[in-house]
């Protein structure tokens, strides 16, 4: 039995909860135990251009808590995952910030050694559970499915931090989403930015970005922009529907967590994946599985 510590960090639970529901169902059903702290708190990537130092002390509680119960930490979020790694990253490399950041710590009653690292869903499910093992779980493939991944730009950057994979040319995700019976496109703007970085900020840009990466997707002819980030699903759920209702159906091409394509042709049900709960319409999904 794989274990880890799963970390939600804050926008899963209040805005993306399928995805919370969805990637349990799955790991469950992958031989993957998540083991719940409670402790838990924000991994420091709001603070990252306020206050380095505080988002590293952020980041370093939650690794100091795994650590402290001998787990390593699963991540959903790929902002989560890249903040946590950076943490790991720069406590590992700088012996004075690890021994100002455990002074601190230890106020706590922590310390952080070293010893536990971090990992996201994507990695987990590769590397670790093994795409044979995952084969076995598929009881219901799908059939003429075409799915546009999408990485995002934390999980890939910077890759000597974060080691997920090559940064230039990935291939871990497309893999994933193949063993489904599905058929990963080939599109030009796969490993652009989705456009969230920037809503709030520059709303014109950020929309911009994401109409350009759904039409490329769409003329690639996906049928859907597939996902494994909160931060990315809802730039492509949320705001795309917000761009619909404001511009027409032009180029609308739905998102999917990766954890709802596998838990289907897996066989669970599509409650429990919260279909329902995307923003625009994914139940079409279900007539590309072959019958049982």
């Amino acid at each position: 039995m794989i274990k880890y510590a799963l970390f939600l960090g804050c926008n899963i639970p209040a805005r993306v909860s399928q995805y919370e529901d969805s990637a349990r169902a799955v790991l469950e059903n992958s031989g993957v135990k998540l083991i719940e702290i409670r402790d838990f708190s924000c991994c420091g990537y709001p603070l990252k251009n306020i206050d380095h130092k505080a988002s590293i002390l952020s980041a370093a509680k939650n690794l100091a808590l795994a650590e402290k119960k001998g787990l390593n930490i699963i991540t959903l979020c790929k902002c989560c995952f890249g903040s946590l790694k950076n943490a790991e990253y720069l406590l590992k490399k700088d012996a004075a910030l690890l021994k100002d950041i455990n002074k601190k710590l230890d106020e706590n009653g922590l310390k952080y050694e070293g010893n536990s690292t971090v990992k996201h869903l994507l990695s987990v499910l590769y590397h670790e559970v093994g795409i044979e093992t995952i084969k076995k779980k598929i009881s219901k493939p799908y059939k003429n499915l075409n799915i546009a991944t999408h990485y995002g730009c934390h999980a890939l950057r910077p890759s000597k931090v974060t080691g997920f994979d090559n940064a230039a040319e990935p291939t871990i995700f497309d893999e994933l989403v193949e063993i489904t019976g599905a058929v990963s496109v080939d599109w030009s703007k796969k490993l652009d930015c989705c456009g969230a970085p920037l809503t709030g900020i520059n709303n014109d840009l950020s929309i911009d970005l994401t109409k350009k990466k759904l039409a490329d997707a769409k003329h690639s002819g996906a049928d859907y922009i597939c996902t494994a980030c909160p931060f990315c699903h809802l730039q492509f759920d949320a705001v795309q529907n917000k761009i619909i209702s404001d511009n027409g159906n032009k180029g609308h091409i739905a998102p999917v967590l990766y954890t709802q394509i596998l838990g289907l042709c897996m066989g669970i049900d599509q409650e429990t994946l919260g279909i329902s709960k995307n923003k625009l319409d994914i139940s079409g999904i279900k007539s590309f599985l072959t019958a049982l």
